[in-house]
């Protein structure tokens, strides 16, 4: 049996296995990981805490209603004398009084803080939103990180199944030429121990295949309860244009976004903190209640009620604060400085790590295009080794390189292959673009 049948019998077995397993294809695991993973809902709580600090209810622009109410009693023994000069006595006087009040505070100015403060808020709110895109890219590349870790190994199954298959079948014929007398023993001993080292690598890479897809379900939060593929095909895209993707990588970079943010969130500090210059005005206003009762025969009036509306304005101005507000601004302008050479810094850390990752993907796929055809080589001595040794020109030391030649040229093709995706993804969450391509 030749090479070309071990390879159909080990793809169709493999076939056969994935069939019976349900496939998770990338934009799928792309979905369940967008829906399931805990880091990416973590960060979508913050973005929802940060829209509500947004809210006009945390603005400062509405006014503070206040209710206030109360009620006292008192007893008290009382002597007076009146001006006759009669003399009266009130034992256990009581004296009820009863309040309430509703309290209305609303700023008219402060100097324009409230505004500065707002737009901060939205600010910050849109920082949030790009640290939650952040670890959306972060969690997508280590997604595919581990994806493509499960493809690699299952395709590296494939490889070291057929060679286990091509062992078994040397291990036959070298019995039967030993049976018949036409090799010694030490062939037979030599296909057993080949099988061995094959049996045990097919056994490690299964098991590291088990466990690197616990590591997929991890990152997809835990939703896959039985077991599960993986689709092993992969497309690049070669159309890419490096000064089209370095132009979006100075423009969509979703770290040089949130320095931008930063700058702005530092210039409405600045603003912010010059507004205590000014004074504030207020306006107030209230509705009050009053009742009061007393039985005593000494109280000039027993009962009392009266209620009211009262308004009013009042300026406060903080002539001198003791110099924290002018060293609020200080520090606000010199952390403004600060977010502007970190941006500038950033640029150039930027076109560095873009030139490196756009080399690396070039030279990975190169070399995956090199390891393809090295593929087509290794297969054509593999198969010419494989004639000569059926016919006695070729020892089993012989015949055994080629085999490991060919299995080394499928291991290093596959892991090329997976290595210059993972370049090409590195390359597209540089230039701001991994969460909008189809997988």
């Amino acid at each position: 049996m030749n090479h070309k049948n071990f390879l159909l019998i080990g793809l169709f077995v493999v076939s056969n296995v994935i069939a019976q397993q349900k496939v998770i294809t990338a934009n799928e695991a792309v979905s369940l990981a967008l829906e399931n993973n805990y880091g990416i809902k973590l960060a979508d709580n913050q973005v929802e805490v940060a829209k509500n600090n947004v809210s006009i209810l945390n603005s400062g622009y509405l006014p503070t209603l206040t209710g206030n109410a109360g009620a006292t009693i008192d007893k008290q023994d009382t002597e007076g004398q009146l001006a006759n000069g009669e003399v009266r006595i009130a034992d256990g006087a009581e004296t009820r009084r009863y309040n309430a009040s509703i309290n209305l505070n609303y700023t008219l100015f402060d100097g324009m803080g409230r505004s500065y403060n707002y737009k901060q808020l939205k600010e910050r709110y849109q920082l949030t939103e790009l640290e939650a895109r952040e670890t959306i890219e972060n969690t997508v590349f280590q997604l595919f990180t581990v994806y493509y870790n499960v493809a690699q190994l299952t395709e590296n199954t494939v490889a070291l199944n057929e060679t286990l298959a091509i062992s078994k079948d040397r291990l036959l014929r070298a019995q039967y030429q030993f049976d018949y007398g036409q090799s010694t023993k030490l062939g037979v001993l030599n296909a057993e121990v080949d099988i061995n080292k094959d049996s045990i690598s097919v056994i490690n890479t299964k098991q590291q295949l088990i466990n690197i897809k616990r590591d997929l379900n991890v990152v997809l939060g835990d939703v896959l309860t039985e077991d599960f593929s993986v689709d092993t095909q992969i497309n690049f895209d070669v159309l890419f244009s490096k000064e089209e993707l370095f132009l979006k990588a100075k423009t969509r970079n979703t770290t040089l976004l949130q320095i931008d943010k930063n700058i702005a969130i530092s210039g409405f500090d600045i603003k912010s903190g010059k507004s205590a210059y000014l004074p504030t005005i207020g306006l107030i206003g209230s509705y009050g209640w009053n009742e009061s009762t007393n039985n005593s025969p000494l109280a000039f009036t027993l009962q009392s009620t009266n209620s009211g509306v009262s308004a009013g304005l009042n300026l406060s101005w903080n002539l001198f604060d003791g110099g924290s507000t002018i060293i609020r601004v200080k520090n606000a302008k010199i952390n403004l400085e600060n977010q502007q050479l970190q941006k500038e810094q950033l640029l150039i850390t930027i076109e560095r790590d873009f030139n490196n990752a756009w080399d690396d993907y070039q030279n990975k796929l190169n070399i995956f295009k090199l390891q393809e055809a090295n593929i087509i080589t290794s297969q054509n001595n593999f198969n010419r080794t494989e004639e000569k040794f059926k016919i006695g020109q070729v020892n089993s030391i012989e015949f055994r390189q080629a085999q490991l030649n060919l299995l080394n040229a499928e291991l290093s093709r596959n892991q090329a292959k997976y290595d210059a995706k993972l370049a090409e993804l590195q390359l597209l969450q540089l230039s701001g673009e991994l969460l909008n391509i189809t997988f």
